[in-house]
């Protein structure tokens, strides 16, 4: 009788999953283009590209992603994230990063602020210790557009943060 039921709960999630539209990705644009070919401060592994590949490939179906990326520490699961997060901005769309602690919010703030301060790109910190006055100003710019990837903790949660135009969420586990 159990079995029977997780079988009905996964036919359920499943049929629901179909019928979710994802975002459609059209296109490998000029940012993602540059930063790959003039900025990546390393060579992407092997590993690392095929990833990209698989996931460019989700994201230009209008299926919804839901993919789990696992490596060690210093994998380069960072490096996969931002590239995606560079192909939701060349299609219109912005990106979010949530990390389960503010230490590793900031790690990752400072760390993708650094590979990408090449590009035109508009990245934001936001967690539960961001100042009132600096939290109007990123509310502001993720709802009219021009904030890129915000990167926070579960204060990406509250009510208050609204965007215009979300494609991709990112969920670090640790």
């Amino acid at each position: 009788e159990f079995f029977i039921a997780q079988v009905r709960l996964n036919l359920v999630r499943l049929q629901r999953h179909k019928s979710s539209r994802g975002v459609v990705f059209e296109k490998v644009g000029d940012l993602f283009n540059d930063f790959y070919n003039h900025h990546l401060p390393f060579e992407l592994t092997n590993a690392q590209k095929r990833v990209i590949k698989e996931i460019r490939n989700d994201m230009g179906s209008n299926a919804q992603m839901n993919r789990l990326l696992q490596g060690d520490v210093g994998s380069g699961k960072t490096i996969v994230a931002l590239m995606c997060m560079l192909l939701a901005k060349d299609n219109g769309f912005q990106s979010c990063l949530m990390a389960p602690t503010e230490i590793l919010a900031t790690q990752h703030f400072v760390g993708l602020t650094e590979l990408t301060k090449e590009i035109n790109i508009n990245i934001k910190l936001l967690t539960g210790s961001t100042k009132t006055s600096e939290r109007k100003i990123i509310h502001e710019a993720l709802e009219n557009g021009t904030l890129d990837i915000i990167i926070g903790t579960h204060a990406l949660l509250e009510d208050k943060v609204q965007f215009q135009n979300l494609g991709l969420a990112v969920i670090d586990e640790q």
